[in-house]
């Protein structure tokens, strides 16, 4: 069964001196983020005051946190949402869900190993295949042709070198 709550980011700082804070999103859309009622801190709900987006970051004002105090003592800690609260796109998917389905060879269908983590950079996600060897792979439809959760498996086509 899934968990409900959904990591969603880290507070990696303060943000000037009345408890803004700065949050590290780790979505594929931040905006997504910005509509979202209540934030789970410790598996404790607290009312998100404002949130809007600032360079790659989150900033937020959290109900009762009204001071810099108030905002260090959230410093690294990390922050989650409902399941149901965030919509996703056609094709998107939790990378908590990703993270240990089987990797199967479209091709052969061998298995090649299971997803142990989903790298998110700049220019797109890769999925961390650790099976004989670690393969690293562009979550992109020329690569991924198969996501399936329910089973829980993705099927990958591979290139030479890969």
């Amino acid at each position: 069964m899934r968990d409900n709550l959904i990591e969603t980011g880290q507070i990696v700082n303060t943000h000037g001196i009345r408890g803004e804070l700065r949050l590290q999103p780790w979505a594929d859309s931040p905006v997504s983020l910005t509509d979202i009622e209540y934030f789970y801190i410790d598996g404790m709900p607290i009312k998100v005051l404002s949130a809007k987006i600032h360079k790659s970051f989150l900033l937020l004002r959290l109900e009762g946190v009204d001071s810099l105090e108030a905002a260090i003592r959230l410093k690294t800690k990390v922050v989650c949402v409902k399941r149901e609260d965030i919509k996703l796109e056609a094709g998107a998917y939790f990378i908590a869900d990703l993270v240990g389905i089987t990797a199967i060879d479209a091709e052969t269908g061998g298995v090649l190993g299971t997803v142990s983590e989903v790298l998110t950079l700049p220019a797109g996600n890769v999925y961390v295949i650790k099976g004989e060897r670690e393969i690293l792979v562009p979550a992109v439809s020329e690569f991924i042709v198969e996501t399936n959760l329910e089973e829980g498996f993705v099927k990958l086509r591979l290139i030479e070198g890969l």
